[in-house]
């Protein structure tokens, strides 16, 4: 993306990618969640972004072609390569094919596991990334943590257990949460394959 482009044209594509199965929970992406498919919820907050200009959704799922296509008549639909499909498949993989069909200055990544991510978040999120593209590439989002945690072998991570801080003292550590990624081409790793 170059740092001039004028905000009118700038083509911010959102990308969520569904495979048809799911190792955790069977069907996930279209399972009901309060009466309507679980994806459905995402999707509404993207088309209702007034930064995004496209929501692409990469499938293999012949249940949501046919819901999408009843529903999200907007929406662009991309067919999941055979080779992409397996569940071991690494998601920037996915990533770099869809940003090869879908040309767009930024993407938006997200998930149909993300019902309550609202249309605000997402606009905040692209509005930082646009204001903050100078100095870096990309934008995810985290989750704080201020407890104390421990590694498989039961030595303490972030704290001395002999001097037991308040938790709300102890420094704080950020989980990726997989919510939202903000990234330009450019900046997506090659492939692992």
């Amino acid at each position: 993306m170059s740092p001039t482009l004028s905000s009118s044209s700038r083509r911010i594509a959102a990308l969520v990618p569904m495979r048809h199965t799911s190792k955790r929970v069977p069907g996930k992406n279209y399972r009901s969640l309060a009466g309507r498919p679980l994806y459905h919820y995402i999707v509404r907050s993207l088309l209702a972004c007034p930064l995004i200009t496209t929501v692409v959704i990469d499938t293999d799922s012949p249940v949501l072609k046919d819901d999408i296509a009843q529903h999200f008549p907007e929406v662009c639909l991309l067919e999941r390569p055979e080779h992409l499909r397996a569940d071991t498949m690494p998601t920037n993989d996915i990533l770099l094919h869809d940003v090869a069909q879908v040309e767009a200055d930024v993407y938006v990544q997200t998930h149909s596991t993300n019902p309550l991510l609202s249309t605000e978040t997402i606009t905040q999120a692209i509005e930082r990334f646009l204001a903050d593209y100078s100095v870096y590439d990309s934008l995810f989002t985290v989750t704080r943590l201020q407890t104390r945690l421990w590694d498989s072998l039961t030595r303490a991570v972030n704290h001395n257990p002999a001097i037991l801080l308040r938790t709300q003292d102890l420094p704080p550590i950020y989980e990726e949460n997989s919510c939202l990624y903000i990234f330009t081409r450019s900046s997506l790793p090659p492939a692992s394959t």
